[in-house]
């Protein structure tokens, strides 16, 4: 298999291993791409575990530098554990990853980074989708930011659950659903008739038996509500500069996190440098 040749000697039972031995880029491929473990490579190659890993070692990952262009930056942050984690910026018409760093918290400080970045590099940034930090859809100046409609949803579900109970919060999550279905001016009209037809329930008060202060009765109903009429001026980017043909969602690079995920948890218990070195070469940047 792959040009390995094991032979056995009669004498002392030794095994050698003979015929054209496997090269360093193979290792490597077989490692990042083919999922194989560093057990799984010793036993393929007829290698010591030790040896498979100096070999891989000293591999170093070809980063190709993007060409400046004109682009839709994608961007979002995943974790690896506590106080590890990747930023990554991504072209939404080509899907090519244009940079990334490695970051201990997420900040808005970090993405806007990033894009001076990128900017510096040469690239022309037409338009940004983001998870819709608090705060971070301003500062990018003119610049049109879409924030992600799937991460607007998430979060009226952490508010409401999937399956609320009161009629209410029943009716918004039926709202919510429109959002990647119709058009901004449909989705602000259906919004404002909820508003309108549950705001005195929205504004209902209790107050606490020892203290007797008062406090609003739906709370987390309020917030819902509160997050998606906040973030709606952000909700719909791709609507308003539809020649531009933003996405509205960052769906293409959390399917990349999640491939990301799904090889290295075949490498469970890599020390950080070699993780990085895992990620450099599944990212290409």
């Amino acid at each position: 298999m792959n040009g390995v040749q094991r032979y056995l000697c009669a004498a002392c039972g030794r095994q050698f291993v003979g015929g054209n031995r496997v090269r360093d880029a193979n290792l490597w491929y077989d490692y990042t791409v083919g999922k194989q473990t560093y057990f799984q490579l010793s036993e393929r190659y007829g290698i010591s575990i030790r040896t498979v890993q100096r070999r891989l070692d000293r591999v170093l990952p070809i980063l190709p530098e993007p060409k400046p262009r004109e682009v839709v930056v994608l961007m979002d942050t995943t974790y690896f554990g506590r106080g590890f984690g990747v930023m990554l910026f991504k072209d939404a018409y080509s899907r090519e990853n244009l940079f990334k760093q490695y970051v201990k918290y997420e900040t808005n400080k970090l993405y806007v980074i990033g894009i001076e970045v990128l900017r510096t590099k040469g690239f022309t940034i037409r338009a940004i989708v983001c998870d819709g930090r608090r705060g971070l859809m301003q500062s990018f100046g003119k610049t049109p930011v879409q924030m992600c409609q799937f991460h607007q949803s998430a979060i009226i579900r952490r508010y409401l659950t999937k399956r609320p109970k009161l009629q209410a919060a029943q009716e918004l999550m039926k709202v919510l659903e429109l959002m990647t279905m119709t058009d901004k001016e449909s989705f602000t009209g259906a919004l404002q008739d909820w508003h309108s037809k549950w705001e005195t329930f929205l504004n209902q008060r209790s107050t606490t038996t020892l203290t007797r202060k008062t406090f609003y009765t739906h709370k987390r109903l309020r917030s819902a509500y509160r997050s998606i009429s906040c973030n709606l001026p952000w909700l719909f980017t791709w609507y308003d500069y539809h020649e531009l043909t933003v996405p509205n969602t960052t769906n293409a690079i959390d399917g990349h996190f999640a491939d990301l995920k799904n090889k290295l948890r075949n490498h469970n218990g890599l020390s950080l440098p070699r993780k990085m070195r895992f990620i450099d070469e599944f990212l290409k940047v």
